[in-house]
């Protein structure tokens, strides 16, 4: 088939390469303009542009999504199907161009969790089961009828990162397939409930600060589901000190909630509702990652 591929990270280009791999015809990628970054504040590409370079593959980087000239540039292309992964929210004029539609991948099991940060929010909620979904776009956000689902485990330790990074390989093999049936005429999708669905929303700063009167199970979901970014947070000698890693202790205790204790040594730990947390691996403000007897040998509590 014909196809316009459309994404930004990392998360999209697996997707992207199986795409091109299964022999359809990627006839350009739409990602976000290029963004300064860094400490010299160089013009960065997106992952889904470097590949599309690497590639030989025609990039469009518009600015509105509105845009005549991009509208115009997209109908000239007479794609067969576009598929959306980890991008912007498409206006309806560009998802209904194409013969059959949009597709779009969602890295949880809809109905749940749609929403911008669903990795993040299934740890958080400490979910033990997730996946991938496949749907046709509509207008209203991550509802359309599903075609294809994929379940995961999440296992105990596991983290947003390896969480993201299982999801982004099962993602790419579930669009192939959903293209398969695509290509089969098997277009017809199942329509979602919308009954007490759970959702995913943007992760902000707030979402991000410890609360120490939770539980330790509580705490320790939001640490690994907010792991390697944006990280769980709390405050150090009045410095943001953000948690990595962390493990529990489940403890009836009279320490004062929040309390960091430790043996300057080896271990750090931090009262909480039903114990401590030990924390593992750290970043001070203005500091390096590091394990946490690495920190403790610069800082004493």
């Amino acid at each position: 088939m014909r196809i316009i591929f459309l994404g930004t990270p990392d998360f999209s280009v697996p997707s992207l390469d199986a795409i091109a791999k299964a022999g359809h015809e990627v006839m350009a990628v739409v990602t976000m303009p290029d963004k300064p970054a860094g400490r010299g504040m160089q013009l960065q590409q997106s992952a889904v542009k470097k590949y599309a370079v690497e590639n030989n593959i025609k990039v469009l980087q518009p600015v509105k999504l509105k845009d005549p000239e991009f509208i115009a540039e997209l109908q000239a292309l007479n794609a067969d199907l576009q598929v959306v992964i980890a991008f912007r929210m498409l206006p309806q004029i560009v998802w209904q161009m194409p013969k059959f539609g949009t597709l779009n991948l969602h890295a949880s099991l809809l109905p749940d969790y749609r929403g911008a940060a669903p990795i993040n929010w299934a740890i958080i909620n400490g979910e033990t089961k997730t996946g991938v979904s496949t749907f046709f776009l509509k207008h209203e956000i991550d509802t359309g009828d599903v075609l294809l689902t994929k379940s995961v485990e999440i296992t105990p330790s596991m983290n947003a990162g390896e969480l993201h990074d299982l999801l982004m390989k099962i993602g790419a093999e579930t669009v192939v397939k959903s293209l398969e049936l695509i290509e089969n005429g098997n277009i017809l999708g199942t329509p979602q409930g919308n009954d007490n669905n759970k959702m995913a929303p943007k992760i902000f700063k707030e979402n991000c600060l410890i609360n120490w009167d939770n539980n330790a199970e509580n705490i320790y979901n939001l640490i690994r589901g907010l792991s390697p970014y944006p990280a769980a947070f709390t405050h150090f000698d009045n410095k943001i000190l953000k948690v990595f890693e962390a493990k529990t202790e489940v403890l009836n205790h009279q320490v004062p909630i929040g309390k960091f204790t430790s043996d300057n040594k080896t271990f750090l730990k931090v009262t909480c509702k039903n114990g401590f947390i030990h924390i593992l691996q750290i970043q001070l403000e203005g500091k390096k990652r590091m394990k946490v007897d690495e920190f403790l040998r610069g800082n004493k509590v």
